[in-house]
């Protein structure tokens, strides 16, 4: 193993079966390695450590090894990783990071191909939409936002523009980008996605939310907004006139994230919270995951029904809230 840790350590924990036999080691040696364990393949003729690859986040450092993994067996040389792999990389987000393909983009390749869990897509794009991090070449924030759009929909477009403002893109970088790709497929999604970035959004589930809650037809949600008695102060994720929508995920409530609290004081915290958004006689709505995903229907006529209520007992004005909203966004 000592020697291959050289080549281990420059490519973040992979060595290749080609690298390894030009080092001294032979196939009996590799088999041993896979047979008992001890490695494990990440893509074929591509090897981890067992133990690194046990220590890294399923959601962020796993896939970005297999993106790293694709890059040292690719044999074409004219790409860049787009997409989701560009997402994962620039961390805006994917759907599902343990499941997702890898992508690249290639100006010279006959269509969009799938070929060994590496989508090739046809596409033009320029030097400067070109971004390097840690070694790896990237389609840039913006391009890969509208990117992911006519991939994945309305709902990953808007929340990887999210991201994009968030780490430093703007609304014209996006409508830039969009400019390049004006006789693309599925432009009114991008679009729409550029019409719905909000940098507020803290996380993929508070955008989904909020194209959740913006297709209830009731007008474009606030996010971010803030409450004041002058002793608390609140950020509620989304607002729709006297309407507050709070988006929970679970990891709220994970063990890893209760910062020394049982589950019982996270609820009973969450239930204050709410009294306090309450007794500014606003409405309050919770959004799972469920509900974004194959509850999305039925959240719909819930969330549209508790509005409603809402209208009907408290109006849509809050210029009575003046004296308690926080202007400055958290950041």
């Amino acid at each position: 193993m000592l020697r291959i840790a050289p080549i281990i350590r420059t490519q973040h924990g992979l060595v290749t079966r080609r690298q390894a036999l030009a080092a001294g080691m032979n196939d009996a040696e590799i088999r041993r390695l896979l047979r008992h364990g001890e490695w494990l393949p990440v893509r074929h003729g591509i090897y981890v450590e067992a133990e690194l690859w046990a220590s890294l986040d399923p959601f962020r450092g796993q896939p970005l090894l297999r993106v790293r993994a694709a890059g040292l067996c690719l044999r074409c040389r004219d790409y860049v990783f787009s997409h989701d792999s560009a997402a994962l990389v620039l961390e805006l987000g994917v759907p599902d990071p343990r499941s997702c393909l890898v992508h690249i983009t290639r100006p010279k390749v006959h269509g969009d191909a799938i070929r060994a869990g590496v989508k090739h897509h046809l596409a033009p794009y320029t030097p400067d939409e070109v971004v390097t991090i840690e070694g790896v070449r990237v389609l840039a924030p913006a391009r890969t936002a509208l990117d992911m759009a006519r991939e994945h929909g309305l709902v990953a477009g808007v929340a990887c523009s999210d991201a994009a403002l968030r780490r430093g893109s703007s609304r014209d970088l996006l409508r830039e980008a969009r400019s390049r790709m004006w006789c693309w497929p599925y432009s009114t999604v991008m679009d729409e996605a550029i019409s719905l970035a909000d940098p507020g959004a803290e996380s993929w589930l508070e955008s989904d939310g909020r194209v959740l809650v913006t297709s209830l037809g009731y007008g474009r949600p606030e996010t971010q907004f803030g409450l004041s008695d002058g002793t608390r102060t609140v950020w509620c994720d989304l607002r729709l006139g006297r309407h507050i929508f709070e988006v929970d995920g679970w990891v709220k409530y994970d063990e890893d994230n209760l910062s020394g609290r049982t589950p019982r004081e996270v609820l009973r915290s969450e239930k204050r919270r709410q009294d306090f958004i309450s007794g500014f006689k606003l409405g309050v709505s919770r959004i799972t995951a469920s509900d974004c995903g194959d509850g999305r229907r039925a959240a719909q006529i819930r969330l549209g029904r508790e509005v409603e209520d809402t209208n009907s007992r408290f109006g849509t004005d809050i210029s009575d809230l003046a004296p308690f909203i926080v202007r400055r966004r958290r950041r």
